[in-house]
């Protein structure tokens, strides 16, 4: 196998091939670093490459390759490559969430989802680029290069996994850890051609710390396929002792979801490209969502126009958003200017609390809504990919309406805690991926999954590579 077709063949296809003695950990690591070198100053993915301590781990591994009688006693992922988001703490890395002002910041414990990425036999390569505080969209923190899309450099990956996606679609590491409080995991999937998943709330744990939003705010996987992206989920998903919100493990797993995508049960799928009060998505995004909705009455679904009712959301929504970036306990000095006017807008810990409490009051009815249907297909955002730099420019209270006629879709999921799952589609005439989000009911992420992987089968996407990574 090529490098580069072996940069982009799948993690649980590297995970078999390491288990098989095909390829050693070492090698991985050093075929992502290489292409980390040669590839990423053009896209700005990383902001941490820890090279050394990578290398070290990938040989000590190699070396338990070697001695191994039985490698299916393996963990699951035991020597492929994985990226790390840098809101996210590993042990003994940096840490810099994207702003100046802790660019010396060294994390001194693993966040607990680190932890189970760790035991199942990843190797970190690094930390991945970030909006400041992870509060927008688009990554373009100020005292770092802004984060490219590996499709068309002129264009952004998205936000605020954006450096996370971009390192996935590039071939510069096999699967990525990113995070979504507001679409940060389904829009930068979109953006970049990948699978990303954003968990039921309570699916995975924000341990040892909390997480400032009020449950609006999940971690989980980007990946080129959806078996792999559900496996990281697997890998990820666990109660820890003090968690604010739980569930059980999944019966069977996500991974077994995945993988017998022709045994997808029929399902009742409402879809729409309307997203109330926003109106209707661009005719690019518009056009995802029809055809998808065609080959899911082909595989057999029933299918009907049909959306839960958005309304007030915006504004309570976008308050609690704004308090969040505060609560990063940054001085507002030291922050760039749009969150600096965030911090300002926030107001006071009632007007939080108010908010918080009229978007519970909209989430039950965004839930009720799938009392009568399975699935919900809709745009992942309202219009492709801004170019770098196209907002920078405008001011504050611009820019936040800009941002809240480009994300819209994703937010209410956020707000109602259930499981969505962003999928490619095609491309579009600047050669830009566009993608599509499945949004489930509570705790529901197997059945997204499982039409997912459908879709997958039908409609193969994983062929396509960005040519900044041949």
């Amino acid at each position: 196998m090529n490098p580069v077709d072996l940069a982009f063949t799948p993690a649980l296809e590297q995970a078999r091939l390491v288990r098989a003695k095909e390829i050693s950990p070492l090698e991985l690591v050093q075929l992502y670093l290489d292409r980390i070198q040669q590839i990423d100053f053009q896209l700005g993915s990383y902001f941490t490459v820890i090279a050394e301590a990578a290398i070290t781990d990938a040989k000590a591994k190699t070396e338990q390759l070697t001695h191994a009688v039985d490698t299916s006693e393996l963990p699951p992922f035991f020597g492929v490559p994985i990226s790390i988001k840098d809101l996210c703490f590993v042990a003994g890395v940096r840490c810099t969430l994207g702003s100046r002002a802790l660019m010396n910041q060294i994390a001194t414990y693993d966040f607990r989802v680190v932890t189970r990425i760790k035991q199942a036999g990843f190797i970190i390569l690094g930390k991945t680029a970030t909006p400041e505080l992870g509060s927008l969209p688009y990554t373009e923190p100020a005292g770092f290069p802004p984060a490219r899309n590996p499709w068309n450099l002129d264009y952004t990956p998205g936000g605020s996994s954006g450096g996370a996606a971009a390192s996935v679609a590039a071939g510069l590491c096999a699967i990525a850890q990113g995070s979504d409080a507001g679409g940060s995991i389904r829009g930068p999937a979109s953006c970049c051609g990948l699978v990303g998943i954003k968990p039921a709330r309570g699916r995975v744990s924000y341990a040892p710390v909390g997480d400032r939003l009020n449950g609006l705010a999940s971690l989980g996987p980007l990946a080129r396929t959806v078996a792999d992206a559900a496996a990281l989920l697997d890998v990820m998903s666990g109660y820890v002792t003090g968690d604010p919100y739980w569930l059980p493990d999944p019966e069977p797993s996500f991974l077994a979801a995945a993988d017998h995508p022709r045994n997808c049960q029929q399902l009742r799928v409402a879809y729409t490209t309307k997203v109330p009060p926003l109106g209707e998505a661009d005719a690019v995004c518009q056009q995802a969502v029809l055809e998808t909705v065609k080959l899911l009455e082909e595989l057999g679904h029933t299918v009907e126009p049909g959306c839960p009712d958005f309304s007030g959301l915006t504004e309570p929504f976008t308050k609690v958003w704004q308090s969040g970036v505060g609560a990063a306990g940054i001085p507002k000095e030291v922050l760039q200017l749009m969150n600096r006017w965030l911090i300002e807008q926030a107001g006071s810990a009632g007007d939080y609390l108010q908010a918080v409490a009229q978007v519970q009051v909209i989430a039950r009815s965004i839930v009720a809504f799938f009392d009568s249907i399975d699935v919900l297909v809709l745009p992942t955002y309202m219009h492709q990919p801004i170019r770098i730099g196209e907002w920078a420019e405008l001011s504050p209270e611009e820019t936040l309406q800009k941002i809240i006629s480009w994300v819209g879709p994703c937010p209410p999921f956020n707000a109602s805690g259930q499981p969505a799952i962003a999928i490619p589609t095609g491309f579009d005439s600047n050669g830009l991926p566009i993608g599509i989000q499945i949004v489930g009911r509570p705790a529901a992420e197997t059945t997204i999954i499982a039409l997912a992987a459908q879709l997958e089968a039908a409609k193969p996407w994983i062929q396509h590579r960005p040519a900044v990574a041949l």
